[in-house]
């Protein structure tokens, strides 16, 4: 991983790590839950937008389809545009769209409208996660790097369960429109306390002339010491033969297009396994004749496995090669989502099949975030995590289309969610062979 300290070395990888991370980290964490609370709010609503306006499922379908299209273009816009302009900006900006989409949902006269609201919502929450991992990556301590980013993306998981409670509050009291009313009050009031309070990132703002005194301001906050020089917190030494060239182009030039690549197609199919899981198991279990409630508990298993996979492959990728790590992760996912199928009757073996497909998938997925992060140099981080991003989001429709087509297809479940595998494999032998080609640690020793 292309990974460098981005403090002073006494305040990176000393004993104490600054108020300016931790503040920093928080920030981000909120900025992730944000658009964990937007994920769930959308399903719980969703049977009182299909009993206001009589929706069959197959109508629901648009309305849930637009946030993801709209997150998958946002993704691509924003990344080039981080890189431009600086990654608190964007993160601020997409609070700002993301906000007043959500809101505006709450008075959509019809289902059409609604659809492209829920599209815009997407688009300009897009860039909000991407470039939170990014900057929470560039001022986390490089010792523990991938545990402080995983802590940070717990957020995510907190608004998704956010989400929950705060529906029940209000749907009894304001109906569907509360939710989406609050969705969108959230990312407002929470866009000043950014504004004032996030820096931008040191990376990005070193060696350009225009960012001097934001600078100073930043180093003042992280050091005491306005007048640190900046090149020794932030230089990254200059290839050799190297020329100035776009965000996208460095993610295509030499040294890092195969790995782009590889990234990209276990991004691909790891979105595309998690939502044809996460889509489709209620329905599975249901139909295996099992009641909600048990369904429920049982579905649970899999946040809860991958909260735990996630923490534990962020300890080991601060200790080991994080390619590796991963490719074990996308093993563990791939045996445990085939399981499922076979163990679909047998109450205990279900649990625990759950489970241990949440472990390898979700934390799979949190450590693919945490990974790419540190892949690419300054320059172009953050079109390289959006990017990316938006192709595994690609990747998510295609899941949650293809999950009913095929259990349809092949009528036993054993046979669908060993299919529903086989992405996990492919995923873990991009991992390896990406591991192998970056064996060095960096892109550069490509």
């Amino acid at each position: 991983m292309h990974v460098q300290a981005i403090t002073p070395q006494r305040v990176a990888d000393g004993k104490k790590t600054s108020a300016l991370q931790i503040l920093t980290l928080f920030l981000c964490f909120m900025v992730v839950a944000a658009d964990g609370f937007d994920v769930a709010s959308v399903g719980y609503v969703a049977p009182l937008l299909k009993q206001t306006w009589a929706l069959s499922p197959a109508q629901l379908g648009p309305i849930f389809g637009a946030g993801l299209f709209g997150l998958t273009i946002g993704s691509f816009l924003f990344g080039p545009l981080a890189d431009r302009i600086g990654r608190k900006r964007v993160i601020t900006i997409s609070l700002v769209l993301f906000g007043l989409g959500s809101f505006a949902c709450a008075y959509a006269p019809s289902p059409l409208w609604l659809v492209v609201l829920r599209f815009a919502t997407g688009a300009g929450l897009g860039g909000a996660m991407p470039n939170a991992i990014t900057l929470s990556s560039e001022f986390s301590p490089a010792r523990s790097r991938a545990l402080f980013v995983t802590l940070m993306f717990c957020g995510f998981t907190l608004g998704l369960a956010f989400g929950g409670a705060v529906a029940a509050l209000l749907i009894p009291r304001f109906g569907w429109q509360g939710v989406f009313v609050f969705g969108g009050v959230f990312p407002l009031v929470l866009t000043p306390i950014v504004w004032i309070w996030m820096p931008e990132s040191l990376r990005f703002m070193a060696r350009k002339p225009r960012y001097q005194a934001e600078v100073r301001r930043v180093m003042k906050r992280l050091t005491g010491d306005a007048n640190t020089p900046i090149d020794e917190i932030v230089a990254e030494p200059a290839q050799p033969g190297a020329v100035r060239e776009t965000a996208v182009g460095t993610l295509f030039n030499q040294r890092y297009r195969a790995g782009t690549l590889l990234l990209w197609l276990a991004f691909f199919c790891t979105l595309w396994v998690y939502y044809q899981v996460s889509s489709w198991l209620p329905t599975v279990i249901t139909g295996a004749g099992i009641d909600a409630s048990h369904a429920a508990r049982v579905g649970a298993m899999m946040p809860l496995g991958g909260t735990i996979g996630s923490l534990l492959n962020a300890r080991l990728m601060d200790r080991l090669n994080p390619f590796f790590v991963l490719a074990g992760s996308y093993a563990i996912a791939a045996v445990s989502t085939a399981l499922i199928g076979f163990s679909i009757h047998e109450p205990m073996w279900v649990y625990v099949s759950v489970f241990m497909a949440g472990f390898g998938l979700s934390g799979a997925q949190t450590a693919a975030n945490v990974l790419v992060a540190g892949f690419y140099t300054t320059a172009a981080r953050a079109t390289g995590v959006s990017w990316a991003l938006g192709v595994g989001r690609i990747g998510s429709i295609i899941g949650s289309m293809t999950g009913g087509i095929l259990l349809v297809a092949f009528h036993r479940v054993e046979v669908a969610f060993a299919l529903f595998a086989a992405p996990m494999v492919i995923a873990g032998i991009a991992m390896l062979v990406t591991g192998w080609l970056y064996r060095g640690g960096t892109a550069a020793a490509a």
